[in-house]
């Protein structure tokens, strides 16, 4: 970004998101999916601020979180489809888009900047989801499984570049976890790390070119030439 503002009336740009943990709260219903799996097991309830940090790392990090398993135990591929039955079972029903993100998508396309998501949630559950959260006006939607590589390679990034027909130097993408930001830097593209998901505590080791710690700092961030004159 520029000393002014990357969102500029003198120059194309797009904007791409992450979406879980940093366009919308997903952790509730993605740490009921994962509870519902120790309950089955007869063990205890975790609570959400426990499994809340990992959240963006998907079925694998919550599995991890609540069980303490990686995939080299024998029944992690049995624990995926269960852990992914019940969050497609209950995707949504807690699930809200962060405060101020709502506004800041409606002025992003008040001034025709075009915005995007690239997740790493696959497509299947990905594009109700969207759906759900009113979010299917974005320009481009990029799922886990939409390249062959997901996040940190940068194929799903340069995938979304293409899709707007844009260069990786003329988009922002923003995210809250390391392997958006490792994603972003090896697409060329500009990174921010969103600080209010759910790796706050670690944004500043990412060397991402910048972090705000609300929708509503971003906001500042893209326009902050037009918020300073």
């Amino acid at each position: 970004m520029s000393d002014t503002s990357f969102i500029s009336p003198s120059a194309e740009r797009a904007i791409l998101f992450d979406l879980d943990g940093t366009l919308a709260d997903t952790a509730p219903n993605l740490a009921a999916a994962v509870n519902k799996m120790r309950h089955a097991r007869g063990m205890p309830m975790l609570p959400l601020g426990q499994l809340r940090p990992f959240a963006s790392a998907g079925a694998r990090g919550l599995l991890g979180g609540a069980f303490g398993i990686d995939a080299t135990h024998r029944d992690f591929v049995a624990m995926i489809e269960e852990f992914l039955a019940n969050y497609t079972a209950d995707l949504d029903s807690a699930t809200v888009l962060f405060p101020g993100i709502e506004a800041l998508l409606a002025e992003l396309s008040a001034h025709h900047v075009r915005w995007g998501i690239v997740t790493n949630k696959i497509a299947r559950l990905t594009q109700p989801l969207v759906e759900r959260l009113g979010l299917n006006h974005a320009s481009c939607v990029v799922s886990g499984d939409t390249t062959v590589h997901a996040k940190p390679h940068p194929a799903p990034l340069l995938y979304a570049a293409q899709q707007l027909q844009l260069t990786p130097t003329q988009i922002a993408y923003i995210g809250d976890d390391l392997r958006d930001i490792q994603a972003g830097r090896a697409a060329g593209m500009k990174t921010i790390a969103a600080a209010y998901g759910y790796s706050e505590h670690s944004a500043e080791k990412w060397q991402a070119d910048y972090i705000i710690d609300s929708p509503a700092a971003l906001r500042t961030l893209l326009f902050k030439s037009e918020t300073s004159a």
